[in-house]
């Protein structure tokens, strides 16, 4: 269940953020920010459910029921995490809504790697550091692939 929980929460927060600052910065719209984040939270959640299913039949070790709880973590922890995102975008501007998420979101991501670093015993600010760096490496990407991709198309 942590498997499938940690990935899930991971992968909601980096790619939910990735593809919101993507699509706004390549083209301003609320729709298409919106449909984004219910992509992402539907193929995506369902994508990295079976990626993990997959992954832990490999493992021989584990039981049918080890399995199917990492899958099922996996789904409802990306699903609801991702779902989390249309709040902002519904209720306020989407600039705001997209700093809002990128708070939310970065907040989420310390947590858990704060959560992982305790577990481990080992010093917080390395586990958290490095997960926040590779995820605004990942969300600075995205903004200017999404910036490049709206100046060539418009």
């Amino acid at each position: 269940m942590r498997k499938g929980i940690s990935f899930g929460l991971t992968s909601a927060v980096i790619t939910t953020l990735g593809l919101m600052v993507g699509l706004h910065s390549g083209t301003h719209s609320k729709i298409v920010v919106l449909a984004g984040i219910l992509t992402i939270a539907i193929a995506d959640a369902f994508s990295d459910a079976l990626g993990i299913h997959v992954s832990e039949e490999a493992i021989n070790t584990n039981t049918t029921k080890q399995v199917w709880v990492a899958t099922i973590a996996t789904f409802l922890t990306k699903f609801l995490f991702a779902m989390t995102f249309i709040v902002p975008v519904l209720f306020l501007a989407l600039s705001t809504a997209i700093v809002v998420s990128l708070i939310w979101g970065l907040s989420i991501l310390a947590v858990l790697s704060y959560i992982i670093a305790r577990t481990q015993g080992k010093p917080p600010w390395e586990i958290v550091g490095e997960h926040l760096v590779i995820a605004i490496v990942v969300i600075a990407i995205t903004h200017w692939v999404g910036e490049w991709i709206g100046t060539m198309c418009a």
